[in-house]
Order: structure tokens, then C-alpha cells, then sequence
């Protein structure tokens, strides 16, 4: 028998695999939303499909061995990074930085020189250290949730 290694792959979403984001996002380490909260807020296949279908919510993904390992989306109007999600067994493996940078590239091809989003202000967060980690620094204000408000300045 012969084993292959691992097979690790990026490319933008789908709209049609929203589905599998619903289900993901409830699985996550910290910060897991169920399908039911994310329906309460909105949040559905068909509506995150069609954000996707409109342009509005560019977005990639990580796929191991053909299964969905996580995904990150940015809001193309308001460079807003709306959403990063990783399943915890692919955590620390460089996954969520190359989705999030991808997204990042997407937005500022857009235009945008400063990108936000919303980020625990819990040290013991692993979400806390990450977003710092990259660069992205607290402005101060609050989110409608209660979050801290992160900002990237692209520079040159």
C-alpha cells in the first residue's frame, strides 16, 4: 500500500459550496455560530450565496484532501474582513495567515489602503494574538458585538 502525503489547496470560494461553510463555522475552536444563530442574523446559504454571486463578499478557502479546512471572506465595499474560520485540527499550520492574505490582496485591488474587522480583546484568545501578530493594531472603538475593532494600513 502506498500512502501520499497530505494534499493542501487554496482557491477562491464557491458559491455553491455555502453549505459547507454553515456547517464549518459551527466547529470552529473559539467563536463557533451555529447554523440557527446565523440564521437568526441573516446568515444563510442562499443569502451568503447570493453576496458571493453579487461580488460583495470575495472570499478563499483551504481544502485538505479534498475536505473544506476553513475559509476567510472580506466585504468588497467596506474592506471589512468579515469572517476567518478554521477547523481546529489545521489550526498553527500557516492556513488561516495564507486565506486571510489572499482576502486581503483581493480587498486591496478594490482600492482599499485600510482594512477593519472585529477581533476579541481576550489576550487568551487565539484570534487575540494572531490578528496583532500580522500587524493589524486596535483603533479603539467597538463593533456592533462588542469586539475590538482591528485596522490593517497597506503601506507602498
Amino acid at each position: 500500500m502506498t500512502t501520499h502525503p497530505a494534499s493542501i489547496t487554496f482557491h477562491p470560494a464557491r458559491a455553491e459550496d455555502t453549505p459547507a461553510f454553515i456547517d464549518l463555522r459551527g466547529r470552529t475552536r473559539q467563536n463557533a455560530v451555529s447554523a440557527e444563530r446565523l440564521a437568526e442574523v441573516g446568515i444563510t446559504a442562499d443569502t451568503w450565496a447570493e453576496m458571493m454571486h453579487s461580488g460583495s463578499l470575495p472570499g478563499h478557502v483551504c481544502h485538505h484532501d479534498g475536505q473544506l479546512a476553513g475559509y476567510c471572506f472580506g466585504e468588497r465595499d467596506t474592506g471589512e474582513i468579515v469572517v476567518l474560520a478554521l477547523l481546529p485540527e489545521f489550526e498553527g499550520r500557516g492556513i488561516g495567515k495564507t486565506m486571510l492574505e489572499r482576502v486581503m490582496t483581493d480587498l486591496r485591488a478594490q482600492g482599499h489602503q485600510r482594512l477593519f474587522l472585529g477581533c476579541s480583546d481576550d489576550p487568551a484568545s487565539r484570534s487575540y494574538g494572531f490578528y496583532r501578530y500580522l500587524g493589524w493594531t486596535s483603533t479603539g472603538e467597538r463593533d456592533k458585538y462588542g469586539d475590538d475593532v482591528l485596522e490593517f494600513r497597506f503601506t507602498a
